[in-house]
């Protein structure tokens, strides 16, 4: 009996993890074909990068309230109707003829974005013992890696194989499989018990819930800050050809996925130590891109390293700001995508920053001054923890 057991809720955390892939693929997976569309279209490619621009904010914005606002429903029916979204309105946006029809069912989705990542965390921890949530959600996470790594060269390869539709279609196959997957294995989860919407944002009021937020604002701000221009970096300063670099990328995007299971351990374990030494990991990870950089091979064994530690820091995120308010998870699930992209946007502005002053030699300072700020209420948060 355990072991059936054992084998559904594997299936379903596989589901999610899969429902997830969905979601991001759909968000990222455009990224790789925007000029085409912009040609498709007869658009500015400045344009056709709304569709991933305006996404990004969509999400931002309904992190912190469209979880909340979800909470109060069945949580199966609310993962089916968001699936459902993106299901029809990628299929919309294969078939439109005008651009301002694709960019508004690329808005639409995004708000629903956050509930059904953050209600996929949330019903992967409680489908297991409290102990090993952060190996369920490690899970999940690794749908955020592969949906990041893979879901551009899968679109970008079917676009050039075949056409424009076909690559928007697959958008709307993967939510359709996941639509099917979650109305036939996913078991209904009836919410209990209802929190109120006012004892939710209570947990604002706690000075940790803040320090959790701004910590992870800072840590991913210096990762995805950086990591945002990486590419430039890579060709500029490494000396790296388009087609090397596309390689060494993607073996970074799939040393995520490892991180992710080395990260879903660890915080099973020995969460606090793990959570404290990353920002000085990625510390030494930049230095090291400054004195390195310029050569190819040494360049390519760190960006293995770092992209196992870039898969460890999206689990450490997600459970930082969890684990400091317990009692709400769909809402401080919604917080945690909202403070991730909050950190990639001012990292990426600061380092660009950066980048136009001094140059893209020295895009790591601003690494450097995102993880200050980092340690500062990292270390914060511990020490009010040990009190």
């Amino acid at each position: 009996m355990d072991t059936k057991i054992k084998n559904r809720t594997g299936l379903q955390v596989f589901i999610l993890t899969v429902g997830v892939f969905s979601i991001i693929n759909t968000e990222m997976g455009v990224v790789g074909i925007l000029p085409i569309i912009a040609e498709q279209y007869g658009v500015a490619i400045s344009a056709a990068g709304a569709l991933v621009s305006l996404f990004a904010l969509a999400v931002a914005i309904a992190g912190p309230t469209m979880p909340l606002i979800c909470s109060k429903f069945e949580r199966k029916a609310v993962m089916l109707t968001v699936l459902g979204v993106f299901t029809v309105c990628n299929l919309i946006s294969a078939f439109a003829s005008e651009f301002w029809i694709v960019l508004t069912v690329r808005i639409i989705p995004a708000f629903f974005h956050p509930v059904y990542v953050s209600l996929a965390m949330s019903v992967a921890a409680a489908s297991v013992d409290n102990s090993q949530a952060p190996k369920a959600v490690a899970k999940v996470m690794m749908g955020v890696s592969a949906g990041m790594v893979l879901g551009v060269p899968i679109v970008s390869s079917l676009v050039d194989i075949t056409s424009l539709r076909i690559g928007m279609l697959f958008f709307a196959f993967v939510n359709g499989v996941a639509f099917l997957a979650t109305l036939i294995f996913i078991p209904r989860t009836p919410v209990t018990k209802k929190l109120s919407y006012g004892s939710q944002l209570g947990v604002l009021k706690r000075p940790g819930v803040w320090l959790s937020i701004l910590g992870v604002v800072f840590l991913n701000g210096s990762l995805f800050g950086v990591y945002s221009y990486l590419s430039d970096f890579l060709g500029r300063v490494t000396g790296l050809s388009q087609q090397t670099i596309s390689i060494v990328l993607l073996v970074y995007g799939l040393a995520n996925i490892v991180g992710n299971a080395i990260a879903g351990k660890a915080l099973s374990e020995k969460p606090l130590p793990f959570i404290l030494a990353s920002p000085f990991i990625l510390a030494v990870i930049f230095l090291l891109m400054l004195l390195i950089g310029g050569l190819p091979v040494p360049m390519a064994c760190l960006l293995l390293i770092w992209g196992i530690l870039a898969g460890c820091v999206g689990n450490i995120n997600q459970y930082w700001i969890s684990a400091a308010a317990p009692e709400a998870p769909d809402f401080a699930n919604g917080l945690f995508l909202a403070s991730t992209n909050l950190g990639t946007t001012i990292g990426s502005a600061l380092c660009g920053w950066i980048i136009g002053v001094i140059g893209i030699n020295w895009v790591e300072i601003g690494g450097f001054i995102m993880l200050a700020g980092c340690v500062f209420f990292l270390l914060f948060r511990a020490h009010e923890m040990g009190k």
